[in-house]
């Protein structure tokens, strides 16, 4: 096993991606497509879940693994659902080198970017840099979106707006044995039933589950048979989002396998129903964090 950890190119289903890995064996797999974070194994285990049925076609969107929806959260506007960033290209910064905490061997990262094209322009008429990070240290994975506004400050219509989530995709051995906590007595949307209330203290999952909660300051808890997993995230996103499609739903997705909705639940760190203003020439960080427990 390596002394320090390593930072590597691969080709993983056809898609250019880059590998971190530690001395105690942890890794992390991200994809150029979408910034995309496609694996994280921690104690020996895959702690996302990427389901088997994806096109990996290099345009379609990814599912499972940690997907970017910016700038436009599901289908809450004009642009395409869950925005543009996770189809697109972005570019490695600094050639994916491990960052300077490597000299104690138990830590590495890697920046990715995005940024105004034609591509964006023809759709979304905003000048912008988005950059993702993503670090690894021994059994915790952080990713962190920075959006930065580079409208010049005296254009007409110069702030930027925007709504999104970090899209996560748990990897779990049972949905009917897993459990999270955490978001009790937080207001709660029902989006299959409609209906507003309060969470209660654990959630359990039978059927299809789609709810947007206020966000915690305090740390979820996902338990998954004798599996645990903290889950925070920045004040800086106003909600978190807990979903599983259920068997029905599933059976629907031609990207998921009949049974996938078993394996998955996905606990996002999200803004949904006001977006997000970023001034011209300023700058907003959210991050989600995952720590194995």
């Amino acid at each position: 096993m390596a002394d320090a950890a390593v930072a590597g190119h691969e080709v993983f289903q056809g898609l250019d991606c880059h590998r971190l890995t530690l001395p105690c064996g942890d890794t992390v797999l991200v994809a150029l497509q979408g910034a995309h974070v496609l694996s994280w194994v921690s104690q020996g285990r895959e702690r996302l879940y990427l389901s088997p049925a994806n096109l990996w076609d290099g345009q379609s969107a990814i599912r499972g693994g940690v997907p970017v929806c910016f700038p436009q959260f599901n289908q809450r506007g004009t642009l395409p659902k869950h925005g543009f960033a996770r189809n697109m290209a972005w570019k490695v910064d600094d050639a994916a080198q491990v960052s300077e905490a490597v000299a104690s061997g138990d830590a590495a990262h890697i920046g990715l970017t995005l940024s105004t094209n034609p591509d964006t322009l023809a759709i979304w008429q905003q000048a912008f840099v988005a950059q993702l990070r993503v670090a690894l240290t021994p059994g915790q994975l952080t990713i962190t979106l920075t959006v930065n506004n580079t409208e010049a400050k005296n254009a007409s219509n110069s702030d930027l707006h925007f709504t999104g989530a970090l899209h996560t995709y748990l990897a779990v051995d049972d949905i009917d044995l897993t459990e999270l906590r955490g978001l009790g007595g937080r207001p709660e949307w029902d989006a299959v039933a409609d209906v507003h209330g309060l969470a209660d203290e654990v959630l359990y999952f039978d059927g299809e589950f789609d709810r947007v909660y206020v966000a915690s300051a305090q740390p979820l808890q996902l338990q998954d048979g004798s599996a645990n997993l903290q889950i925070e995230q920045s004040p800086s996103w106003s909600e978190s989002v807990v979903w599983n499609p259920g068997e029905s739903k599933c059976a629907t997705l031609i990207d998921m396998p009949a049974h996938g909705f078993a394996r998955m639940l996905c606990v996002e760190a999200a803004q949904v129903f006001e977006p997000i203003t970023v001034p011209a020439g300023g700058q907003w960080v959210g991050w989600q964090r995952l720590t194995v427990s």
